[in-house]
């Protein structure tokens, strides 16, 4: 459709002057920007099909000493290209990833004496639209220092946003709530967004390195602006002499459902640039870690003390007998107090181990029982210290033959001055992300800075929290049960994440009173489907497992897909999601719902319509919910072909969770 691909057309604005229009459309015309000068200074729009999303929005930068690098401009020259290519990820929730796009590279020189120079790149995808800005190298070789960005987008339709708010002491650990778009404040990205014109969006960005995490801020109407967020003095951009911004990314879909299968941020990332991956296989794991949060054990040295060798043995035995091969111990090493978690300096040791753990015996009675322990590394926000021991810390992994880490960050702040979101933080986690892979480490990250896809560049960055996760419901009033139908439209429309879900018990009878899961044990293992990450936690203890027919589904259900497809869903909710297996013919289905019980008729179309499968199915016992018998989960088999229909019903903040075995 190389006609589309650019047009160059002349209108005549309000002044009745004519103005050069650049149009650039995606490659099956789905979704289309408009660029032009208005007054110099630079404008897009974008438009789905006949429906307006974008109006003419304001594009460039402020400058230190007020220097506004968004006007003045004149376009020096305008390039065209298409590109499509099929590529593969190492892991994923689909193997292969179609990268099709078209793009328009817009070179801009301001005409005043400085001739300061801007390079804006547009991609427009069948699925949504990007665009950066790129600084090159310029005559003058002066620092460059970014103190505003001018970008805005100026949404046609009032809409329902979904969000938590920016820059924040919990960083990004809020429920969501829903809001007109003309009544937010600022705000996180992903910001999904359903807009009275019928159309669901999301804005992010994607490919995020040496610049600020944006944030979105309501001005005035319907207007997002981006909000950089900023170093501690300020400054939001600190550069030597060129910069290339993350791409400003909105995927727009028919329907919320499709926002989910859209693969535009991966696309917008650098290809593998590993040489090796075979380091890391997708996995579940156990771990001494519930157990901490509900109270059972200390994370610090105590007479409860959770990472002890006794502990450890007995958790390998555990996962062993069960036929899984991977253990998390948080605790095992010094530095642990029962402040922690609070804002100080902590200093952390990642080489020894403490009073009544040996790290080298532990390992090596793991590799007797075919367990590998993954890393732990809790900085407490302390970089400087963390920084100083990281060579040694990974070395240690390195030489116990350990190939994962997972790495905290709590803290409101790094070194309680820096935001996890700024300049700095997108910095400082690309560079362990690096290093990590020096070592052959896949890493973990807790208390992160948000993806923006570069699992792709390094598929050592297997998975990070940057949501609220599994933990609040130890200590703290809980998740309520829509927070589960919500993050899947949302926080994990960024990539995957490590909620932590497995709870059995979920009433927590062993916990902290009053807390416990809001929802039941066979919706905690439909998410092990509705929830994407290629490495998932079984979050229980070892106790709440044992002689449980339900573990089975456990056992079963892989963490590497061929093929993913959203079945049904409405943000708040519930949702329905099916994976292929990608090294079996099976599938499995996740099906969740708030705190409304439901009932759901589910097409198994998707299944290969020559075979025939088992379903065993894992669903809410009858009179289930939240606060009746929630544990109690009913286990049927089913033979079913891709013909069939098949009829769910969710107890309120229930689930179900299916296997289809190819027969």
């Amino acid at each position: 459709m190389l006609p589309a691909l650019l047009l160059s057309i002349s209108i005549s604005n309000a002044q009745g002057k004519k103005t050069k229009v650049y149009e650039l459309a995606s490659p099956e015309g789905k979704n289309k920007i408009q660029f032009e000068l208005v007054n110099s200074a630079p404008k897009y729009a974008v438009s789905h099909g006949k429906t307006l999303v974008i109006t003419p929005s304001d594009m460039g930068f402020l400058l230190k000493n007020n220097e506004n690098f968004s006007t003045d401009f004149e376009i020096v020259k305008v390039e065209n290209s298409t590109f499509d290519e099929t590529w593969e990820q190492v892991w994923g929730e689909k193997k292969k990833i179609r990268n099709h796009y078209n793009q328009m590279v817009v070179k801009l020189q301001q005409k005043n004496k400085e001739k300061r120079q801007l390079e804006i790149q547009f991609r427009a995808f069948d699925d949504g639209i990007a665009f950066r800005y790129v600084y090159p190298k310029q005559v003058s070789k002066d620092s460059i220092f970014i103190m505003d960005e001018k970008t805005t987008f100026n949404l046609k339709d009032d809409g329902k946003a979904w969000w938590i708010p920016a820059n924040r002491v919990d960083r990004d650990e809020y429920l969501f709530k829903d809001s007109p778009v003309s009544t937010l404040d600022t705000v996180l990205t992903p910001l999904t967004i359903e807009s009275k014109s019928g159309l669901a969006l999301s804005f992010h960005e994607a490919n995020l390195v040496d610049f600020a995490s944006m944030t979105l801020v309501n001005n005035t109407g319907t207007q997002l602006k981006i909000d950089l967020v900023p170093w501690a003095d300020g400054v939001k951009v600190r550069v030597k002499d060129s910069f290339t911004s993350s791409w400003r990314t909105i995927q727009i879909a028919e329907k919320p459902t499709d926002l989910i299968t859209s693969y535009l941020i991966l696309n917008l990332n650098e290809p593998n640039k590993l040489a090796n991956t075979s380091y890391f296989k997708p996995y579940k794991y156990f771990g001494i870690w519930w157990g901490m949060h509900i109270g059972k054990y200390s994370f610090w040295e105590s007479p409860k003390q959770g990472a002890t060798t006794e502990h450890a043995k007995q958790y390998i035995d555990f996962t062993a007998k069960e036929g899984f091969h991977n253990l998390l111990i948080e605790g095992w090493n010094k530095g642990w107090t029962p402040d922690w978690y609070k804002n100080k300096m902590h200093m952390f040791s990642f080489t020894k181990s403490a009073d009544n753990f040996d790290i080298e015996k532990v390992v090596e009675y793991g590799k007797q029982k075919g367990v590998e322990l993954m890393g732990y590394h809790e900085t407490g926000s302390n970089l400087i210290n963390y920084l100083k021991e990281i060579d040694e810390g990974f070395a240690l992994y390195k030489k116990l033959g350990i190939h994962t880490v997972k790495i905290g960050h709590v803290g409101s702040k790094l070194n309680m001055k820096e935001w996890h979101f700024g300049q700095f933080g997108v910095n400082y986690f690309r560079y362990v992300l690096e290093k990590a892979a020096q070592y052959d480490l896949a890493v973990l990250y807790h208390e992160s800075i948000k993806d923006t896809g570069e699992r792709r560049t390094y598929p050592n960055m297997i998975s990070r929290e940057a949501a609220r996760g599994q933990e609040y419901n130890a200590w703290s009033e809980g998740n309520p049960p829509n927070h589960l139908t919500i993050i899947p439209f949302t926080r994990l429309l960024s990539g995957p994440m490590d909620f932590t879900p497995g709870i059995f018990d979920v009433e927590v009878k062993q916990g902290y009173p009053g807390r416990r899961v809001h929802g039941t044990t066979a919706q905690q293992l439909a998410l092990y489907v509705t929830i994407y990450a290629p490495i998932q936690m079984m979050a229980d203890l070892p106790e709440n497992y044992e002689g449980k027919p339900a573990l089975q589904f456990l056992k079963d259900v892989p963490t590497d897909w061929e093929t993913t497809k959203v079945l049904n869903g409405e943000i708040g909710q519930y949702i329905t999601t099916a994976r292929k297996d990608k090294n079996s013919e099976d599938w499995f289905l996740g099906s969740i719902t708030n705190e409304k019980a439901r009932d759901l008729t589910i097409s198994l179309s998707f299944l290969d319509d020559k075979a025939t499968y088992e379903a065993q199915i894992y669903a809410d016992a009858d009179g289930t919910d939240e606060t009746h018998n929630p544990s109690a989960v009913a286990i049927s088999k089913k033979t079913v072909k891709a013909s069939d229909v098949l009829k769910l019903h969710l107890g309120g903040a229930g689930g179900t969770a299916i296997r289809f075995k190819k027969i």
